[in-house]
């Protein structure tokens, strides 16, 4: 792992959204209202923020929401063209910034070139082998595996060679272009063998970019040790927060802390509280007294954090499973930070604040806990790195709380009473605190 990566902090969007493009790639007007430039303008916004890259969703073209490509060599229309690309990461690196792209690699789009020329050619023709495809004699259509029950999703046949070829040059293709980084979309659905014969390559020609697959369930480690993978999205970790929090019990965290350590002795998770796919956690955790805790996990536990695009500004917004039931949390951003409500910048402010807690304890990118005083309403944690140590109190009671025993004599945000020396610690009703 580079020293960049160890320091990368992401800021999310999803541009198909951000840019409020039309919802189908057939309905594009000739020229688009706004383009990729328009993040641009939000540059200055995520580096104010403190994040160090932007993790872009899709952005290639595609028919629908973007993980429908149909072409991964083209930047989609309804997002401009490969001169707004380049602008983007032009821009972005003058001011620090990596980027992040988005690989749709386990399926495509049924508009996509390839998966036509299958079915009008046949199953001998090249393009046949391309795809998960079971045909049914002469003159009948094909089966066509697809993804998750989704028949817009066409799934790849990872046993080809073909695949691996064409996977492995979008990659490269890209990072020669400025990329810094690649989610690799559904990873978990794809053979670990498959990005094993696709990341040598990769990694040969980029040696420095961060490889990050989506994966929900399965042995986290297991996975990133077969693939090749430098890290997986920590879906567990981000469950037990919010749920912890917001059931106002602590076990469940503690136990999934436990699991993070373990983790953490074989690769570092992609960290998060928010993305394009789930409930926003302003949504998920319904009092806002009990909100700043979610964040204050994040940003002393180990890992890479990933913050959604609106989070730092306290959205509310419902993942629905329906057509369309992501557009809520896909949203639209206004051409400039000085139009967002006024009522989110106390939320941002917050953001940049913990943020600048995690930049000054770097060591917390491989951090591990240890439970300090543990009930349902009430939790106290040390986080422990190459050459420090943290104290967090979180409590999500209606009263006060006090903890024993913490050792700290500073502290380094929220409010907190210190006594006898740095023994004890008290929070206020719903407060938190973080301590050195």
């Amino acid at each position: 792992m580079t020293s960049w990566q160890e320091h990368a902090i992401w800021w999310q969007v999803y541009p198909l959204g951000f840019a409020a493009a039309p919802k189908a790639l057939a309905d594009a007007p000739p020229e688009p209202a706004r383009t990729l430039r328009a993040l641009i303008d939000w540059l200055d916004y995520a580096v104010g923020l403190g994040v160090s890259g932007i993790a872009l969703g899709p952005i290639f073209t595609a028919s629908t929401h973007g993980y429908d490509t149909v072409d991964h060599f083209g930047i989609d229309p309804r997002l401009g063209d490969r001169a707004d690309f380049d602008a983007l990461v032009a821009a972005a690196h003058e001011r620090g910034l990596r980027i992040m792209l988005d690989g749709v690699f386990n399926h495509v789009g049924r508009e996509h070139p390839a998966f036509r020329a299958a079915v009008e050619n046949g199953p001998d023709n090249a393009e046949a082998r391309l795809f998960d495809l079971t045909w049914n004699g002469p003159g009948a259509a094909p089966t066509v595996g697809n993804f998750e029950g989704h028949d817009s999703l066409v799934a790849l046949n990872h046993g080809d060679d073909g695949v691996v070829d064409l996977v492995s040059e979008v990659m490269r293709y890209w990072l020669r272009a400025g990329a810094d980084a690649w989610r690799l979309d559904a990873a978990y659905a794809v053979p670990t063998q498959f990005w094993q014969q696709v990341l040598p390559a990769v990694r040969a020609e980029f040696g420095e970019a961060y490889v990050v697959g989506e994966v929900i369930h399965g042995d986290y480690a297991q996975i990133v040790a077969e693939s090749g993978m430098d890290a997986v999205t920590q879906y567990e970790l981000w469950k037990a927060i919010w749920n912890s929090i917001r059931e106002r019990n602590f076990y469940e965290l503690d136990h999934a802390l436990g699991r993070h350590n373990d983790m953490l002795e074989a690769f570092v998770p992609l960290t998060f509280v928010g993305n394009h796919d789930v409930t926003r956690i302003a949504t998920q955790i319904p009092d806002p007294r009990l909100r700043a805790h979610a964040l204050v996990l994040l940003m002393t536990l180990g890992g890479t954090p990933s913050i959604y695009y609106g989070d730092e500004q306290g959205f509310e917004a419902v993942k629905e499973e329906r057509f369309g039931g992501d557009d809520a949390i896909r949203p639209a951003f206004p051409d400039s930070p000085a139009d967002l409500p006024e009522s989110g910048w106390d939320v941002y402010h917050l953001h940049q604040e913990l943020i600048s807690v995690r930049r000054r304890h770097p060591w917390l990118h491989r951090a591990r806990t240890r439970a300090l005083n543990l009930s349902n309403e009430t939790y106290a944690y040390e986080a422990v790195g190459e050459g420090g140590r943290l104290v967090v109190v979180l409590n999500v009671a209606d009263a006060a709380a006090r903890v024993d025993g913490v050792g700290v004599t500073d502290v380094v945000a929220g409010p907190a009473e210190l006594g006898d020396g740095g023994a004890w610690v008290r929070v206020d009703a719903c407060g938190w605190a973080v301590l050195e």
